[in-house]
């Protein structure tokens, strides 16, 4: 795990409720004084950090400039997990499989507000690729909002094998795109699944596409053609929570 600052109330209360134990060292305003910080302060201290006041240079400097909300932390970033891992989390899975898989996102909004969307939907794990995709940063971290301490997330280097293989392990491949025949109120997602979303703009590389089992897409009414990745993902894998919470 690499060491990195986050910093904002946000961020900091974050840490504190899922993964506490990634602190390494605080940094507060000497001159602020307010219940929301001096909370967080006790929070911190509870665990064994001892925050180190500073004026507001200082903050300033540790966040590169940016508004910090008067603290900062050092914290180790939770760590992508291997395909081993992977497969092990596969082969011990006692409910049905939910998969989120990602195909070569780039941009650390769309993957943090991924990460937050497959913790409140129950997914089992979210599989990235190692190369021309964001891995686990800061603002991924951050825009999760503590999903990134809770959700797995399985760094792959050849994602068309990967779903090979979770074919071969009995899990379906729904690949999201716009030119499907069918819309995801027209499928039934109730069996072992995994849903592949592509990158920014150019959706799934070809490869990928071969290994889905199904295409589906969004029903689209108004004047835009598409939307944003994330909000596109939450769609879609809340049809997912909705068809597996109707009695058999």
């Amino acid at each position: 795990m690499s060491r990195v600052k986050i910093y904002g109330i946000h961020s900091v209360q974050a840490a504190l409720d899922y993964s506490p134990q990634h602190i390494h060292q605080a940094w507060v305003d000497s001159h602020r004084q307010d219940r929301r910080l001096s909370q967080l302060l006790e929070d911190l201290k509870k665990i064994g950090i001892n925050p180190e006041k500073v004026d507001r240079k200082k903050l300033d400097r540790l966040a590169d400039g940016n508004n910090h909300q008067s603290i900062v932390l050092e914290i180790e970033l939770p760590s992508a997990q291997s395909e081993d891992a992977l497969k092990q989390a596969v082969s011990s899975l006692t409910g049905m499989p939910l998969f989120l898989v990602l195909d070569n996102v780039q941009d650390p909004h769309n993957l943090g507000a991924c990460l937050r969307t497959a913790d409140a939907t129950g997914v089992h794990g979210v599989i990235i690729t190692k190369d021309n995709a964001v891995g686990i940063t800061p603002t991924v971290c951050k825009v999760a909002s503590g999903a990134a301490e809770t959700v797995p997330v399985y760094q792959v280097t050849n994602l068309a094998r990967t779903l090979r293989w979770l074919k071969d392990q009995g899990v379906w491949i729904f690949g999201a795109a716009g030119e499907a025949e069918q819309t995801l109120y027209q499928c039934d997602f109730k069996l072992p699944m995994a849903l592949v979303i592509g990158a920014e703009g150019k959706g799934m590389r070809r490869l990928t596409r071969e290994q889905c089992d199904w295409l589906v897409k969004l029903p689209m009414q108004g004047s835009v053609s598409s939307l944003n990745l994330s909000v596109a993902t939450g769609a879609m894998l809340y049809e997912v929570v909705r068809q597996r919470s109707i009695p058999s």
